[in-house]
This record gives structure tokens, C-alpha cells and sequence, in this order.
């Protein structure tokens, strides 16, 4: 930091820099601590966060991948016993670890959440920026507490795009996540008023259709589970032909969300993609359509109107923008491992490490806005990217190809049981 002295510019000392950054965190933190940042406090860290990304990569992308890690503080937990600790706004919380046990990990600490900016799904690459972050206390939902966070991106006139997120927002409580983040994340400047949808699936052992079907016709193909990232292109193009089939049993969709998230559905039989003796019309369909060849015996209301309106809380919990386990769900689901590598960088402890003991903050608002001044990571992936892209420059006037990274084409498992 540097500031004008008696004699000129005159950079910070330690102290200085301490003490400046202790009143900045008083000031923007709040009377009453609840473990959720103020705010002046979250306002001032999208501000310093926004200013980090350059004037031409904020509109390169409107897609975000979020998600949330664990934060420790430099605190000791409250005695087992009762009592108070130096940290009283943090709390008990789970965390994954490496070990082989299956079992989630306790710290004692805060939820960090982050949005990191990705590319559209047919568009060019961007550089992984961090865009939007906040902390919130274990003892609140880092879901629930990273809604606000978003929210307020169209207000300040950045438009917000496909989410992509994992299980642990929408599957695990709808109401916190699809029903409260889609509709707001509209921005005036978007020509398509479509809403966008979160992407992910509920980790289960198998999968049923992410929208709503006829019961008991497509039990064949969904029970398709996901592809495999290295399986075989003859076999990851089979398994994206029986996935594909499920189209021909989902309910046609007829308009668009209105302004309450209702939209309307007609029967596949009536839209012309199956062919069901309940709609006459549709025998007449070629043969190459499958066709019920056992209707219900009580039809339900999709055999017997024209549309059915489909409410917003219908499959809240696993409503997406692509079927699952399709290909392009793959594709664009594929993505959201950039917020992993977002947090890869900012733990890394070559560079900045935010694990316990590398800094000695303790309280939400120190710690908050400690790590919203790591935008140094930001600056780093801004390094790379501008190098990546003159050695593209460079291979290209010499008439190469683009430089690509070396990925592992086999296994470990493959590699193990081969000759020495």
C-alpha cells in the first residue's frame, strides 16, 4: 500500500498495512456479529473483486461454476466442557477429506463460497476468474448465504448466465437454490428471457429422467447412468444414442416460463414422438416411433387434455437446462470443475495458502476481506493466459498447431497390469 507522506509517495509498513486493514475490517463489520457479512462488507468485496478483472473479460462470459470449501480459523475450538474461544463467530463444520474412510472431516471455521467465470457452452475459452466470493459461518447454509452474492449481479448490471453447480445446492434443499436464484438471475440486457438452470445431479447409485416423462414407457432407457470420462468413443457414442432415446418420452414443452416459473407441456403422443392408441392421430405415425403397446388403464391428465401446466416446484430438485445423462449434459456439466481449480490455486501453498496458521485473522470481517484481497490469484491466471495465448501467437505465424496440455491416456490401472 502506498500513500502520500510529508516527502512524497511513502509505502506502508508492516504496521501501517496492520493497522490500516484492522480499521477497514472494523468499519465494515458488523455490531452485532451473526456469522453472515454485512452489507457494506460484502458490497465492498465485489467492488475490489470486480476491479480485479479486466475491462475486456467482463463480458467475454456470463457462466459461473460455484461452489464452497472449508476455511479454518486461527482460533481453537470452544472447550468440550462450555466456554467462550477468540473466534465466537465461527463454527463446527464438515469438510471432504483424502483419506480412504468415506467419512466427512469437523473443523472449526467458516464456509468459503467463490463464483468462477467459465466459458459459455459453445464458446471460446476464458481465463478462470474469481468474480463473486463470500464467507459465511457454519452454522448457516453456504447455499443459502451465496444467493444475495448473486443476485446482485444483474442489479449492478452484469449479466448473469448459466449456474453451474453440484448436488449440494439444489438436490439437498430446493427451496434455497433453483426456485431463489434462477428467477432473479435474468438480465435486462439478455435477449433470451428463457431461465437459466443450474446444472447437476443428485449423487445417487442410478439416475432417473430430470423432467417429467410417462411413467413405466421409458424404463429401458433411463436407466442409463452416466458416461464414463475415459470410456471408448464406440462406446461413449452407444450410450449417447440410448440416452437420446429418452427425448421421445418427455413431455413437449410448449412455452416458456412466465413471470411465476409456470410454463406448459403437451403429451409426446400429441407432439408427434410417440405413438399411443390414447391419441388416435399418433398411430398414423410411421413405424419407426416407438409406440405404447400397453396404455394405462386410468389415463392420467397428460392423455386426457390438450397441455398441462408444469409449476415451478415440480422436480425443483432436479430440473436442469440438459437432460441427464445426455451428451450435451456431459459437455456443459464438464465445466463446472473450474470452481475446483479456483480453490486448487488459492490453497495452494507455493503461492497464497488460506489454511489454518498462515494467518493469525480471526472473525468473519478480517477474514473475509482477507481473502477477497487475494486477487493476486486473478492477476496469476491473467499472467498465464496472456503467455498461453502468445505462444499460440507464435506457433501460429510459424504455421503449428495451438500447444496443448498432456493428459493421461491410459490409466493407472492399465499401466499397473501391463509388462514391466
Amino acid at each position: 500500500m502506498i500513500a502520500q507522506w510529508k516527502h512524497g509517495p511513502h509505502r506502508l509498513t508492516y504496521r501501517q498495512a496492520e493497522r490500516t486493514f484492522g480499521l477497514a475490517a472494523d468499519a465494515l463489520a458488523k455490531d452485532e456479529p451473526d456469522g453472515l457479512p454485512s452489507a457494506d462488507l460484502a458490497g465492498t468485496c465485489d467492488d475490489l473483486l470486480e476491479a480485479s478483472v479486466p475491462e475486456k473479460f467482463k463480458d467475454a462470459s456470463d457462466s459461473l461454476a460455484v461452489d464452497w470449501t472449508d476455511m479454518e480459523t486461527f482460533s481453537r475450538p470452544p472447550p468440550a466442557k462450555g466456554g467462550d474461544c477468540a473466534d465466537p463467530e465461527a463454527s463446527w463444520g464438515h469438510r471432504k477429506n483424502n483419506l480412504l474412510r468415506s467419512e466427512n472431516e469437523l473443523f472449526y471455521g467458516y464456509y468459503l463460497s467463490a463464483g468462477i467465470m467459465m466459458r459459455e457452452e459453445n464458446g471460446p475459452a476464458v481465463p478462470e476468474l474469481a468474480r463473486r466470493m463470500t464467507l459465511s459461518s457454519c452454522r448457516h447454509d453456504p447455499v443459502r448465504a451465496l444467493v444475495p452474492v448473486l443476485t446482485r449481479m444483474p442489479e449492478d448490471g452484469i449479466p448473469l448466465g448459466g449456474i453451474l453447480a453440484d448436488s449440494g445446492y439444489a438436490h439437498r434443499d430446493a427451496g434455497a437454490w433453483p426456485s431463489r436464484c434462477a428467477p432473479p438471475a435474468r438480465s435486462p440486457s439478455r435477449t433470451s428471457t428463457a431461465r437459466p438452470r443450474p446444472q447437476g445431479h443428485p449423487r445417487r447409485r442410478h439416475h432417473q429422467q430430470r423432467q417429467p416423462v410417462l411413467p413405466e414407457d421409458a424404463a429401458r432407457a433411463a436407466g442409463t447412468r452416466a458416461a464414463h470420462p475415459q470410456r471408448h468413443p464406440e462406446e461413449a457414442a452407444a450410450h449417447d444414442a440410448r440416452t437420446a432415446e429418452l427425448a421421445r418420452y418427455k413431455l413437449g414443452r410448449l412455452t416458456r416460463d412466465d413471470a411465476d416459473g409456470y410454463h406448459r407441456v403437451a403429451c409426446p403422443a400429441a407432439a408427434g414422438k410417440i405413438r399411443c392408441p390414447l391419441r388416435p392421430p399418433s398411430m398414423t405415425l410411421d413405424r419407426d416411433r416407438p409406440e405404447i403397446l400397453q396404455p394405462p388403464q386410468h389415463p392420467q391428465a397428460c392423455c386426457t387434455q390438450q397441455t398441462v401446466t408444469i409449476s415451478p416446484d415440480v422436480l425443483a430438485k432436479t430440473a436442469q437446462k440438459h437432460d441427464y445423462p445426455s451428451a450435451a449434459h456431459r459437455r456443459s456439466y464438464a465445466r463446472r470443475t473450474g470452481a475446483e481449480r479456483g480453490f486448487a490455486t488459492a490453497k495452494d501453498p507455493a503461492s497464497n495458502d488460506i489454511s489454518r496458521g498462515w494467518c493469525r485473522l480471526m472473525g468473519l470481517a478480517p477474514l473475509m476481506l482477507f481473502t477477497t484481497l487475494l486477487i493476486v490469484r486473478n492477476q496469476r491466471i491473467l499472467q498465464a493466459w496472456n503467455a498461453r495465448q502468445e505462444e499460440n501467437e507464435r506457433r501460429a505465424a510459424k504455421g503449428l498447431p495451438p500447444k496443448t496440455r498432456r493428459r493421461r491416456r491410459r490409466t493407472l490401472a492399465a499401466l499397473a497390469a501391463g509388462p514391466p
